[in-house]
């Protein structure tokens, strides 16, 4: 989500239209910014104000304006300094702030903040509930006036809470509407609001983010073996009957991107490794940041012959493969040993997969887990790795595939999703599949070993499969034109003159 809020608005504002990205404050991103307005509303029945800041973006760019909402009770939460780990009540806490901030962006929009906004474009469960205030809340009627639009980029996380009788419950947030539950209501849990089902059921149009990932979700899931809809696949399938339901790609960059310095992937990771051991919040991973450090100072004087990577948040979607059977990885370990091979992971994350690939880093030679995270050391594994692995369980679309495969690393992942739509089998990388989770992991060996087998016997195919990935182009431009066609249902400024020029001609536009 955070590569599509940071690269759709830089493409929208060169085809000369106006961007306002809008992101809570999380109690830090406004020390930088500007107050622009104090923002009034109603919220739990009592009076509130937030400040709604201008904040500088990483790189300021004409056309392009970034907003952050501060209030006291929009707080950072201890995974990623942004959401909370609810273990008990999942969501209680996020929903809490993610229904302040959508009441403090309808007052914003209310308010002119933003001008009048021909669309407004929302990301996932946190956002949805403007789409409630839109239809349900008397104050907000001029909300009316946009289009709205709601891409769905993980819809296994839906935002469900109870209708009322909780702190966190639609009710509490907002007691003085009146609403249909039945809109809202989430097809499992009678009592409850889905967040993710009001976005699917109340938008102009809804967008997944890959062609194949909008297929899959109007399937049912059958868990391990297949992730669909989970729940929402009839709301999806009314959503594309009613030609609302759009998957478009997203995209990559190929222009002004970071680049890693070749030969470096040791020595940064080394040095970063130092750095995190002064750490105070890493002095309970101390001992083992320090086994990590001895096993790269071997790594520096006998290099391995094939290096592998993933770099992802540690989480099921990515790895439940090697968590729920530690002895593929096992497999995958000895067959790189016998070909003088290392397997590199990067990540932070859910603390059963941290424990799991620090126990494994102590107990195999040629396995590192590198514990934390580093731009250096990530650039340099995708630069410098001869194999990427992503064995998602399921995956929307999927960004790191397309940063290895932009370096020339070809990708071996699992075909679901956005994998389908960005990896092809034996040509620009890897592919494994099956039809039960036991035909998945056998394949996932197999073709690990054909990949393996490719690079040592088979050189100048493997160059060959290199040279493809490095030529695949996903990019942002032919995404951002399906945007503007599908989505947003608008003409951008080259269409606009384009069409003044053949009236002019007097051709028909």
């Amino acid at each position: 989500m955070g590569d599509v809020v940071r690269d759709v608005p830089r493409h929208i504002a060169a085809r000369g239209d106006t961007v306002n990205v809008v992101t809570p404050s999380y109690g830090r991103l406004h020390q930088q910014g500007k107050p622009v307005m104090e923002l009034n509303f109603s919220y739990r029945g009592y009076d509130q104000q937030a400040v709604i800041y201008e904040v500088p973006g990483k790189k300021i760019l004409p056309g392009i304006a970034h907003y952050v909402i501060d209030h006291p009770d929009i707080k950072s939460g201890d995974i990623a300094h942004i959401y909370y780990n609810d273990p008990v009540q999942p969501f209680f806490q996020d929903a809490n702030a993610f229904s302040l901030f959508c009441i403090a962006v309808a007052e914003a929009v209310k308010q002119g903040v933003f001008g009048k906004p021909d669309v407004v474009h929302l990301h996932d469960w946190h956002t949805s509930l403007l789409l409630f205030l839109k239809k349900y809340h008397p104050s907000y009627a001029v909300l009316r006036n946009s289009r709205w639009v709601y891409s769905i980029h993980n819809l296994a996380i839906q935002g469900i809470r109870p209708f009322r009788d909780n702190a966190s419950s639609l009710e509490a947030f907002y007691p003085e509407v009146v609403f249909n539950a039945e809109e809202l209501v989430d097809p499992r849990y009678p009592d409850c609001i889905n967040l993710m089902a009001v976005g699917i059921r109340h938008a102009d149009a809804v967008h997944t983010v890959s062609p194949s990932y909008r297929e899959d979700v109007q399937q049912a899931s059958k868990p391990p073996h297949f992730i669909g809809g989970e729940g929402l696949e009839a709301d999806l399938k009314k959503a594309d009957k009613e030609g609302r339901l759009f998957g478009i790609l997203n995209g990559c960059n190929y222009n002004n991107i970071r680049v890693a310095e070749k030969g470096w992937l040791w020595k940064n990771t080394l040095s970063d490794l130092f750095i995190w051991l002064q750490q105070p919040n890493k002095k309970y991973k101390s001992d083992f940041l320090a086994h990590t450090g001895h096993k790269i100072t071997r790594l520096l004087s006998h290099k391995p012959d094939f290096v592998c990577c993933s770099v992802a948040r540690l989480t099921e979607q990515k790895f439940y493969f090697y968590k729920e059977d530690p002895d593929l990885l096992r497999e995958l370990l000895d067959i790189l040993e016998r070909r003088n091979g290392v397997y590199i992971i990067l990540g932070t994350g859910a603390p059963e997969y941290e424990e799991l690939f620090r126990s494994l880093s102590y107990e195999r030679e040629n396995f590192l887990f590198i514990n934390a995270q580093s731009e250096d050391v990530i650039d340099s594994l995708y630069l410098e790795s001869d194999l990427y692995l992503m064995p998602s369980l399921f995956e929307p679309c999927g960004i790191s595939q397309m940063l290895a495969m932009r370096n020339g690393q070809p990708c071996l992942v699992n075909h679901t999703g956005g994998l389908k739509d960005t990896v092809a089998h034996m040509k620009t990388g890897f592919a494994f599949e099956g039809e039960t989770l036991d035909k998945k992991k056998r394949s996932f060996v197999k073709v690990f070993k054909k990949a393996l087998d490719l690079y040592f016997d088979e050189p100048e195919k493997w160059k060959a499969v290199c040279r493809a990935a490095s030529e695949a182009r996903f990019s942002w431009e032919n995404s951002v034109d399906d945007y503007y066609r599908d989505l947003y249902k608008l003409k951008d400024a080259d269409d606009e003159e384009n069409g003044k020029k053949k009236k002019k001609a007097g051709a028909r536009p």
